[in-house]
């Protein structure tokens, strides 16, 4: 029975090394955006070791992206090999279809603004759980850096055929 309501993540399979713990993509939307911690979520975070402060801040930092342009980088060779590093990061419970479910987050993000943040990705991810590998949070926004061309030295987005 169709609903006509597309699919987003609602959980989270938030991973620290041994550490795995399913959390609402609410309570992680209330940290990036609010500063706000469930209990739930601040007994994790301490668990792993991690600071809730820093949590929020690869959460929340966005990078302005251009959703036309990333839409093509997205579909290059180039554009395959962020999805894929990002993609280690952020990805399917099944671990397959990553590169299409995060490329299609991506887009949707940047559709609505023009910037994309961890938390939005996570947010427009198109399947009803989403797994985050925590300890890796910043390396994934290195990778939207990539995709912005905010990077030193990095400008993917001239050297395409386009």
């Amino acid at each position: 029975m169709a609903t006509g309501r597309a699919i987003a993540a609602e959980q989270v399979l938030l991973k620290y090394s041994i550490l795995r713990e399913t959390v609402s993509v609410a309570d992680l939307t209330a940290l990036a955006e609010h500063g706000e911690l469930s209990s739930g979520l601040r007994t994790n975070l301490s668990l792993a070791g991690q600071n809730p402060a820093e949590v929020r801040k690869a959460l929340s930092r966005t990078v302005k992206v251009n959703p036309l342009l990333a839409d093509r980088l997205l579909n290059s060779r180039a554009g395959n090999l962020v999805l894929d590093e990002m993609s280690t990061v952020i990805h399917t419970p099944s671990g397959r279809g990553d590169r299409q479910a995060l490329r299609g987050a991506l887009v949707l993000a940047a559709a609505d603004d023009g910037q994309v943040s961890l938390i939005e990705v996570i947010q427009k991810y198109p399947t009803q759980e989403v797994q985050v590998e925590g300890d890796r949070l910043v390396d994934a926004y290195r990778q939207l850096q990539v995709l912005s061309g905010q990077l030193p030295g990095v400008d993917l987005l001239n050297k395409l055929p386009f």
